[in-house]
């Protein structure tokens, strides 16, 4: 078994008197924040002239700064930026600030992973990546739990890496649910892995044949979209709360049986001969490259995706389900 970690082996004091810069105030950004100033830590958050966020962090009590003013007076700095935009980021406004000693820290493996930021050898290098998004990681803490977390070390130049990240996950809530040990390489490449075939890729992929072959079958959208989208919200919280042996005997037999004998027809060797293909796109750094390119040649691919992804029969049929589903908007 790997190793985890929880509250009793994370020690706070690494983290006395330093000053923990959070670049970046997005969905991560700002959970990493607020955490960590719930927890009683030294927290300045670094944006860009003219970011949307300036006013919303301070608004939210937090102490705010231009990044490359936080970079030079932060100890532990964490890159919270979106991946195609943090090593510009990181060259023009970090780098030139980062002294001998220092903690340079990410949410994410990418950009050291696929060498996009070459740090000095001089500062400790690690990662702490709560694996929820940053609302979810927000709303877990401010009711006494957390979320799980992944530790890795890259550099440790200080022999306190480990420490400082410790201490760090258990700033952000992390330890409070469990911290696994892992590497920047393999974060990355199973964060990607699992984004492309089945979290985001897989399951919209799966949502709209399932939706496109009843439609196409003559049943109505209303009662396909019931069907493969609406419904599996159900499903997953039950895999979520006690794995795949809860699930089945959640449900009916009838429905237990047709996920035994019909599931595999649908998910075939195939499929998996598929993700193996994806899976070497990620591992030999192909898919890292297109999306660097697409970034720098202004997202026309990208862009056209969301479009037509956006203008799939599934949405507006779900729009208008949704509009009548008074209890989706209840918050309580």
């Amino acid at each position: 078994m790997t190793k985890m970690y929880y509250e009793e082996d994370a020690d706070l004091s690494f983290l006395d008197e330093k000053l923990i810069g959070i670049i970046g105030y997005g969905s991560q950004g700002h959970a990493h924040a607020l955490n960590l100033k719930d927890s009683g830590l030294k927290v300045k958050v670094g944006l860009y002239q003219g970011s949307k966020s300036i006013e919303k962090a301070k608004a939210d009590g937090l102490n705010v700064g231009f990044v490359a003013d936080v970079a030079k007076e932060s100890d532990i700095i964490m890159m919270l930026l979106p991946d195609h935009a943090m090593s510009t980021e990181y060259t023009k406004s970090v780098e030139p600030h980062l002294n001998p000693g220092d903690t340079l820290m990410f949410a994410h493996g990418f950009n050291i992973h696929y060498q996009t930021i070459l740090p000095p050898e001089s500062v400790n290098v690690s990662m702490v990546a709560p694996k929820a998004p940053g609302h979810r990681m927000r709303e877990v803490f401010k009711k006494g739990s957390g979320v799980p977390g992944l530790l890795a070390i890259h550099q440790d130049p200080s022999g306190q890496a480990r420490g400082i990240g410790l201490a760090y996950a258990r700033g952000v809530g992390c330890t409070r649910a469990g911290v696994l040990d892992t590497t920047f390489k393999e974060e990355t490449e199973t964060d990607l892995f699992g984004e492309q075939t089945i979290l985001c890729g897989g399951v919209t992929a799966l949502i709209k044949a399932g939706f496109d072959t009843l439609v196409e079958a003559g049943y109505q959208p209303e009662s396909a979209y019931f069907e493969c989208m609406h419904e599996l919200k159900l499903i997953v919280d039950l895999l979520y709360q006690g794995g795949m042996e809860y699930m089945r005997y959640s449900v009916s037999d009838t429905a237990e049986y047709g996920d035994y004998s019909r599931g595999p027809a649908v998910i075939d060797d195939h499929v998996k001969e598929n993700m193996k293909a994806v899976l070497d796109r990620i591992q030999d750094g192909t898919f890292a490259r297109e999306w660097i390119s697409e970034n720098d040649e202004g997202r026309h691919r990208f862009n056209k995706l969301r479009k037509e992804n956006a203008e799939h029969p599934i949405e507006s049929v779900g729009k208008e389900l949704r509009d009548m589903m008074s209890f989706l908007k209840d918050t309580d």
